[in-house]
Order: structure tokens, then sequence, then C-alpha cells
């Protein structure tokens, strides 16, 4: 089964499961047990629906760090279990390209979402995915840091060195992260 189908089955499981105010799992343990009428749960729906469940409040807190006016608990129920599908694919599944993730959240929000929700959902995951791409892997911040504990050795070796160089301000060099946040348009 495609992924697209997929996405959209975990999608209604999420939905029902905000819906109805039931804990994600143990709506998809009853939907993988008792499917109805539909046929069983692909085992991608499972992965995603079981992945949001796993990572949700960290999902909803990037989302809601990135959206500015409009926090995921006062977003439309579908808007916001798009979003969560999207941010758990950008964030915690390598397997899927951060443009695939994006491309397949707009097209369900293009046939399930009112008319301003595709531009609200796509600028939201993409000043996510620019947030993540700009942070330092986990392995290169140990790496930096084992680098400045030995520059800090050497420097406290040599006498001669002065060490870095910075002014009293405490200002750095370096350019400032681009804010990515984005602001929901109100007619």
């Amino acid at each position: 089964m495609a992924r697209s189908t997929a996405r959209k089955r975990a999608l209604n499981t999420l939905y029902e499961a905000d819906e109805k105010n039931q804990d994600i799992l143990s709506l998809l343990d009853e939907r993988i047990a008792h499917p109805g009428a539909q046929t069983p749960l692909p085992d991608y729906a499972i992965e995603i629906v079981k992945g949001v469940a796993e990572h949700r409040r960290q999902i909803d807190m990037t989302l809601d760090e990135h959206s500015t006016g409009w926090k995921v608990r006062r977003m439309g129920v579908v808007d916001r279990n798009i979003l969560r599908i999207a941010a758990w694919e950008i964030l915690f599944n390598d397997d899927v390209p951060d443009k695939v993730a994006i491309d397949e959240a707009l097209a369900l929000a293009k046939t399930l979402c009112d008319d301003d929700s595709p531009a609200f959902i796509h600028g939201l995951l993409s000043a996510v995915c620019t947030a993540k791409n700009a942070a330092p892997a986990p392995e290169s911040v140990a790496e930096e840091a084992d680098e400045e504990s030995s520059d800090s050795d050497a420097a406290a070796s040599d006498p001669t060195d002065e060490g870095d160089v910075s002014d009293s301000s405490g200002a750095s060099d370096e350019p400032a992260a681009p804010s990515a946040e984005i602001q929901p348009t109100v007619d």
C-alpha cells in the first residue's frame, strides 16, 4: 500500500483519538484488533501513529515554538494532526525526505482542510525544517565540545597563546539564526 494512503489512515486514527480525547495507543490497539469495515491498517500507518504518540509532546512543543498566534491546541483537529504526522516524519523518520513530508501534508490539507490551511501548514513545516537543519547534529556538538576542551587545554599550557579575543559585550562574529516564526493570516 502506498505511503500516501498510510498517512491518510494514520490521520484518521489520530483524528479519532483527538476528537474522542482518547489515548492514541489504546485506540490504535482497537483499530488493529478490529479494523471494522476498513482494511487493516498499513504497517506505515501504524508506525506513524506510534511515532506521533511516542513523541507527541516534543512534536507539539516544536510546532508551538515555530507558530506565533496559533498554539497546537487552538488549531483545527485535522490541521494539527496533519502537522503532527509531517513533523514526526521530519524530526524522527530519516527514511522520508523533509520535502516529501511537506508535500504529503499539503496534499492532505488541500483535500481535507479549509482554503487557508495549506499555506499555514507549508509555512510552519518549512520553519520546522529550517530549524532542524540549522541545529548541529548531536554527535557534532559532542565533537565540538571535545575540540574546545582540547583547545583550552592547549591554551592553558602555552603562556604565549592569548586565546580567543572577544569584545566585552560578549557579541559573537557569527550571524544570528534567522527567525522562522509564522504568523497566521487573519481576515
